[in-house]
């Protein structure tokens, strides 16, 4: 198949990474193009589950240029963010093309070729705005094929009607399983969770602020300072609201995404949602946890988290112990000249805030080619 157009810059996803670059590539006047492959701008966010409500308060949760409207709250709902970035692409006449799934990223003689589902497209540089949200991470455990109900992972979770006086499973204690599963246990199912590791929880909110805020204004503190800050953080907690009903992970909430928010530990606190050791194996009529109890289950979620989204590079670039493609800064490859990344810098910060800053940095180093 024959390359049929040409860009000085092509970006693969038109999620918040995708328009928060185009957007700092128009105003620098370098032509490119924005590929999407669902049917509007930030079509994995428009599928997510319709409860879903950012962790991250909305003055650090913007894209380059543009504030969220003072009608929404603090903590934006899906819908809100959905909206936002609809609004953004139409305030900066973003050159966004849907329905283009791309199904690789090759390298030739004059830069890529950007391989999709109606045709290539040539390229001086690629940016990778493909995130970690198409990439869920499936878990082999053993015996899934003798399993006889439903499992899913939770980027395919909607809602909770038609779960009502179900048993199900969500593995997993991250944000997404902590949100799903108690809702889930609110509209009637019945709700076990599985915890192989643990997990820091800490509150959405310290007296109305955010707690998002709280660590960008100690992120230039030493280590020592800001995990002395998280310990009394978490006393002051216990203290306020007991024990924790989650095993304690070996790593502290400043080394990983914690849990934020209490709605899952008052689930389980109020008897609404039981708590299991880590799945060893699936049977025909539910799980075998690892520390031999078996219980039968109607549906498993899989809350077991993401991987970065690279399968279109096909392996040309070395990657980090947790997926994430090398690079010499923080959106620079480190293996393939004219290949940049925005969306995959993950920390307490927040994803958005990070989109932020390297959708700049990106575009700054495309202009001086």
């Amino acid at each position: 198949m024959s390359t049929v157009e040409r860009y000085p810059v092509v970006i693969v996803g038109g999620g918040p990474a995708g328009l928060a670059t185009s957007a700092e590539l128009r105003r620098r006047r370098i032509e490119h193009v924005v590929l999407e492959r669902g049917e509007v701008a930030g079509h994995t966010w428009a599928n997510l589950y319709d409860s879903l409500t950012l962790h991250t308060g909305k003055h650090l949760s913007t894209l380059p240029g543009m504030s969220f409207s003072r009608t929404v709250p603090i903590f934006p709902s899906r819908a809100d963010f959905v909206a936002y970035l609809h609004r953004y692409v139409e305030v900066f006449e973003l050159p966004i093309e849907t329905g283009k799934l791309v199904t690789a990223v090759e390298p030739n003689d004059s830069g890529w070729t950007v391989r999709t589902s109606v045709g290539d497209i040539g390229a001086t540089s690629v940016v990778m705005a493909t995130g970690i949200v198409s990439a869920p991470r499936m878990p082999t455990i053993s015996g899934r094929e003798r399993f006889r109900g439903r499992v899913m992972h939770s980027v395919d979770y909607r809602r909770p009607f038609g779960f009502k006086g179900r048993r199900v499973l969500v593995v997993g204690v991250g944000n997404s399983g902590g949100e799903i599963g108690s809702e889930l246990a609110q509209h009637g199912a019945h709700v076990t969770v599985a915890v192989r590791t643990g997990a820091n929880v800490v509150p959405r909110d310290l007296a109305g602020v955010p707690i998002q805020y709280v660590v960008f204004a100690m992120r230039g503190f030493p280590k020592s300072v800001r995990r002395r800050i998280a310990e009394a953080v978490g006393k002051l907690t216990e203290l306020r609201r007991g024990k924790a009903v989650l095993p304690k992970p070996p790593y502290g909430p400043l080394d990983a995404i914690p849990l934020i928010g209490f709605h899952l530990v008052d689930a389980i606190r109020a008897g609404k949602i039981a708590v299991r050791a880590g799945v060893e194996e699936l049977t025909e009529t539910g799980v075998r946890f690892t520390d031999g109890v078996e219980e039968p289950f109607d549906d498993i979620i899989y809350a077991t988290g993401f991987t970065p989204a690279l399968s279109p590079l096909g392996g040309r670039v070395r990657t980090d112990a947790k997926g994430f493609a090398l690079r010499t800064d923080r959106v620079t490859s480190a293996d393939q000249p004219g290949l940049y990344f925005v969306g995959h810098t993950y920390d307490s910060t927040g994803g958005l805030y990070n989109i932020r800053q390297d959708s700049a940095l990106a575009a700054e180093r495309i202009a001086r080619g």
